[in-house]
């Protein structure tokens, strides 16, 4: 909790003002017993009606400013609160953005989900009863005390055993459930997890009839926590009840032992209604801190997994005296390149080496799990290389701000994202400069633009939480579009044109190659016919190049290759079946 004071200081001002108008309230509310004993010892005692009026009417004074302070006090302990929760899941979001993809990875989407919002609502709710309650109750408990004692000493041995019994029970209460809060966090990032998962692949859920399978995995998650939640509702429930048995015990000693001293003539009726307010004051103060005992254990464990987030240190860090990328085309060139995921044993890349320059296209094809995706993550430095180095222009892109490196940069990875938002605002997401023209031009090029125009609302058609009201292959080319609005020097496009029927795929390659100019153009594929006009072909296997070159030199230099190929296209005539391709992949 403490690393998080941090975001206090914003909110300075709102503290003082709470800590002032909290200190006002507890004064007017240790006055008014006072106040009362004057007025039944001084008028109703004697009959003075007059003495009630004058009394009465200052009592009502107090209570009103009591009453003001309070309002107040709520109010700066809001705006303090929720401050410090906007400015905290700022903070979070912003972290969260700045993870690499291996950080990102060992946390989960859903986890991150519930530490951005669960987590952080747990400190709200703290802070909110903390300056509400932990400024006023410390100073009405000893503000109680002091003044009972004034009033009675020896009926004041009452709070000797009451309060230490109070304190023991909160003590055993917190000692019991705080092990138990950072489990309800984990139980609720299961839940979202659970959840997060079904919703998104819901089509897949119906599509195998596994909705029975996944209810009951729900269910399942659902109980864990629902049962560990009862455990800890079980401790806190307990708590409240034998507080105010104890609170209800120390109010009738009081009456017993004060009622014999006042009949003795010990103790005056005033001073005894005014102790037994007191000690209400007193013992609830210190229920109102058994709350926030029973809170804070829960927060902190919030605090914790926020802190996670928060002190995680990044794999893709900036050099501390970035390089400038020249204006120049970018050459992108791998050196003995290495990458390995964190706990794997075999690494994903090995000794990768090759150089893609500009106004070319350089081709990655292979089999599934050959490292063509993890490849070209290294350029945008999505992942850092472990071994060897991604060079452009010479220099490692180490040297080189990531905010810089991939502002040059036109990636479409393999998922296609698209946001809530018209079709036009997802394409200029890639440069939101673009113009209207420039945001249709790339849509044309992308072989968009028709399917836009059919559209009740064209480019101001609105999408769904990831576009969603659209095909795959229309998806995937709004991607490409957003990338090509970019006007990038490098194109990198990663299994981006699998959803593209060969027809569209050609067409849109033909145009490709009129847009991209002296770029840079990296693609990866699965499918022959994307890449068997590129001016350079790596074929990967198992993370290593098993070749390269181009399309002819391939398939008379690797078995891979031509393995692929032969599994993709239909054979004619020719002496290997390999020569002639179909009219259809041209």
């Amino acid at each position: 909790m403490l690393k998080l004071a941090v975001f206090l200081r914003p909110f300075i001002r709102y503290i003082a003002l709470a800590v002032v108008v909290m200190v006002g309230q507890a004064a007017a509310e240790l006055m008014l017993p006072t106040v009362m004993a004057e007025i039944v010892d001084g008028g109703m005692m004697t009959g003075d009606a007059s003495k009630v009026l004058e009394v009465g009417s200052f009592m009502l004074l107090i209570a009103l400013m009591s009453s003001a302070c309070a309002i107040l006090g709520s109010y700066f302990s809001s705006r303090l609160a929720l401050g410090v929760a906007k400015n905290l899941r700022s903070a979070v979001f912003a972290k969260v953005e700045s993870l690499g993809a291996h950080e990102f990875d060992s946390f989960g989407a859903s986890s991150l989900i519930t530490r951005s919002v669960n987590d952080v609502s747990q400190i709200q709710s703290v802070l909110l009863l903390f300056f509400r309650s932990v400024i006023y109750s410390p100073i009405i408990c000893v503000g109680g005390i002091v003044m009972a004692l004034s009033r009675d000493l020896p009926l004041s041995a009452v709070f000797a055993i009451s309060t230490p019994l109070m304190a023991i029970g909160i003590f055993i209460q917190a000692k019991l459930v705080i092990p138990m809060f950072k489990t309800v966090q984990g139980k609720v990032d299961r839940v979202n997890l659970v959840l997060r998962e079904n919703l998104s692949g819901v089509r897949v859920v119906r599509a195998f009839n596994r909705q029975k399978y996944e209810t009951e995995t729900f269910r399942k998650a659902s109980g864990d926590l629902t049962d560990i939640s009862i455990r800890v509702n079980r401790i806190s429930a307990c708590m409240m009840p034998s507080l105010m048995l104890v609170m209800n015990m120390t109010t009738v000693a009081i009456v017993w032992f004060g009622g014999d001293r006042v009949s003795n003539g010990e103790m005056s009726l005033g001073n005894m209604m005014a102790f037994v307010q007191y000690a209400s004051q007193i013992l609830f103060s210190v229920i109102m801190v058994s709350i926030i005992f029973v809170m804070m254990p829960r927060a902190s464990a919030s605090a914790a997994r926020i802190n996670e987030v928060m002190d995680k240190d990044q794999s893709v860090v900036d050099s501390q005296h970035p390089l400038s990328l020249a204006s120049e085309p970018m050459e992108i060139e791998m050196r003995g390149v290495g990458f390995n995921y964190a706990g794997a044993s075999v690494p994903a890349l090995s000794n990768i080496s090759f150089t893609a320059k500009p106004g070319e296209t350089t081709a990655i094809i292979g089999g599934t799990g050959s490292g063509k995706s993890t490849l070209v993550s290294l350029i945008p430095r999505l992942y850092d290389a472990t071994d060897g180095a991604v060079l452009v222009n010479g220099t490692d892109v180490r040297d080189h701000s990531a905010a810089e490196l991939r502002s040059a940069l036109g990636f479409v990875p393999q998922e296609n994202v698209l946001f809530a938002g018209t079709i036009a605002e997802n394409i200029a997401a890639g440069n939101p400069e673009a113009s209207r023209e420039e945001i249709e031009r790339a849509a044309f090029v992308a072989q968009a633009d028709e399917f836009i125009r059919e559209l009740e609302k064209g480019y101001d058609s609105e999408l769904v939480r990831g576009g969603r009201n659209l095909s795959g292959g229309q998806r995937q080319r709004l991607c490409i579009a957003r990338a090509l609005v970019r006007r990038p020097k490098v194109y990198i496009f990663d299994d981006s044109f699998s959803a593209l029927d060969f027809k569209t795929d050609a067409a849109l390659r033909s145009e490709l190659g009129k847009w991209t100019g002296d770029a840079t153009v990296i693609i990866v594929a699965q499918r022959v016919s994307t890449v068997m006009d590129a001016d350079r072909i790596i074929v990967l296997d198992g993370g290593r190049i098993a070749a390269a070159g181009r399309h002819d030199q391939l398939l008379q230099t690797c078995d891979i290759y031509k393995e692929i190929v032969r599994s993709q296209l239909p054979e004619k005539s020719g002496p290997d079946g390999l020569q002639n391709r179909p009219d259809t992949v041209n």
